[in-house]
This record gives structure tokens, sequence and C-alpha cells, in this order.
């Protein structure tokens, strides 16, 4: 059950970051899309490039969300080692 919660309050932080990320994002384009609509957008080689910067922005978030699903999956392995291991001396003695 600790592992249980561990896990879930790590997903709850990556969730976290994933909602702020995206919201950070969405005011970003409202506000280049009002930019655009008000005439006073951004040359189009800036906007390519701010596009670019939010692609690889997402794919780091992805990357990240990935490498900590990978550290999970051992960690979660070594408590429920560390637990059965308990179990086991406390039944041997």
């Amino acid at each position: 059950m600790q592992a249980d919660l561990a896990n879930a309050l790590e997903r709850n932080t990556r969730l976290d970051a994933r909602v702020r990320q995206l919201e950070k994002r969405l005011s970003e384009q409202l506000g280049e899309q009002a930019r655009r609509e008000s005439g006073l957008g951004s040359p189009p080689d800036i906007d390519q490039l701010q596009r670019r910067i939010a692609m690889l922005e997402q794919e780091l978030v992805e990357k990240s969300r990935e490498l900590e699903e990978r550290t999970e999956e051992p960690e979660a392995a070594r408590a429920a080692n560390r637990e059965l291991t308990r179990v086991l001396n406390q039944g041997i003695r």
C-alpha cells in the first residue's frame, strides 16, 4: 500500500506539472492568436521558431515522464522486495 501511495503521489506530481505546462502553452497560444488577429503578430520566421520551441518543450515533457516511469518501476520493485524480505525474516524468527 505504501508503494501504491508513493506511486500515486508521484503520478499526482507529474500530472500537476503537466497541467501547468498545458496552461502555459494555452496562454501563449491565446496570446499569439490575439496578436495575429490584431495585426500585431510576429514575423513568420519567429512564429515558426516559437512553434518549434513549443514542440521541443512538449517532447521534453514526454521524455521526462518516460524517464520517471522507468525510474518508478525499479523503485516499486525494490520496495516490494524489502517488504517481502521483512515478512520472511519475521516468519523465520
